[in-house]
């Protein structure tokens, strides 16, 4: 199936690694030119150069915390002077640390709130403006299964990032007339770095391996086993595509059948 991301320009966020670096890797498969942005300017340059190695597309790679509006703006700005254009954007920032709500300050909260959601505001800010003018564009938001069922010892994320899916709903309908579709992309228990390491706090506070605690979600998956960053950024490659084109509003889990609600 053709897709036809063939030369679209794309944004993906936290693309050094995990999901976003899947999700980059799998546009720029089907030909897409990639604007790739995350923190660690290292991590961020290898990522890059691995996608050129393989897929030889055009590649931007910036530096850029997605906590600071100014930092946003001006990648998104870098993008439109390199490319000319911008299609597709994939806005992404890991996630609030693990602890339970009486271990949480007012500091944890603002700095989920920064993460989490300004970070999809400041690139909503500065990029669907230019969708629109386009009349096509995609603007696909990656949260997690959190949003459709809370997870133990995750409250600063079942919280917070409900309010990006509030987000995502408000901005496809106003978007929608302009072809600008919006959705959301949950992740479920997906075996990324940030997953070991939340298992590994787990396993360290209950004094079990993180093996077991790898043990304990997979048996609350139907599929029975976690799920692969590849196969998340399979879903994010087709909604970014012109496949998609009716579909916007939506908040897609890639859980395996971890979340119970029926919608």
């Amino acid at each position: 199936m053709d897709l036809g991301l063939k030369d679209r320009v794309v944004i993906v966020a936290a693309s050094s690694e995990g999901l976003g670096k899947a999700v980059a890797l799998g546009l720029a498969r089907e030909g897409a030119k990639l604007a790739l942005c995350a923190r660690t300017e290292n991590t961020l340059d290898a990522a890059a150069d691995e996608i050129r190695r393989e897929t030889a597309v055009e590649v931007l790679a910036h530096p850029v915390d997605v906590t600071l509006e100014g930092q946003v703006h001006s990648f998104v700005q870098a993008v439109l002077a390199r490319f000319g254009r911008l299609d597709v954007v994939v806005t992404n920032a890991g996630g609030p640390p693990s602890k339970p709500f009486s271990a949480t300050t007012v500091d944890d909260w603002e700095s989920a709130v920064r993460l989490n959601f300004m970070s999809t505001l400041y690139f909503a800010h500065a990029t669907l403006p230019v969708m629109q003018k386009r009349k096509w564009g995609r603007f696909i938001t990656i949260t997690s299964v959190t949003v459709k069922q809370p997870v133990e010892g995750l409250v600063l994320s079942n919280a917070v990032r409900q309010a990006v899916v509030g987000l995502v709903k408000t901005l496809s309908n106003e978007y929608g007339a302009d072809n600008v579709l919006v959705n959301n992309v949950c992740p479920g228990f997906t075996r990324t770095a940030r997953l070991d390491d939340l298992s590994g706090r787990l396993a360290a506070a209950e004094g079990v391996e993180p093996a077991e605690i790898h043990r304990r979600w997979s048996s609350q998956i139907p599929l029975g086993r976690l799920g692969t960053p590849e196969e998340f950024a399979n879903l994010v490659v087709f909604l970014a595509s012109e496949r998609a084109s009716y579909i916007t509003g939506a908040s897609i889990a890639v859980d395996g059948g971890f979340v119970k609600c029926i919608l």
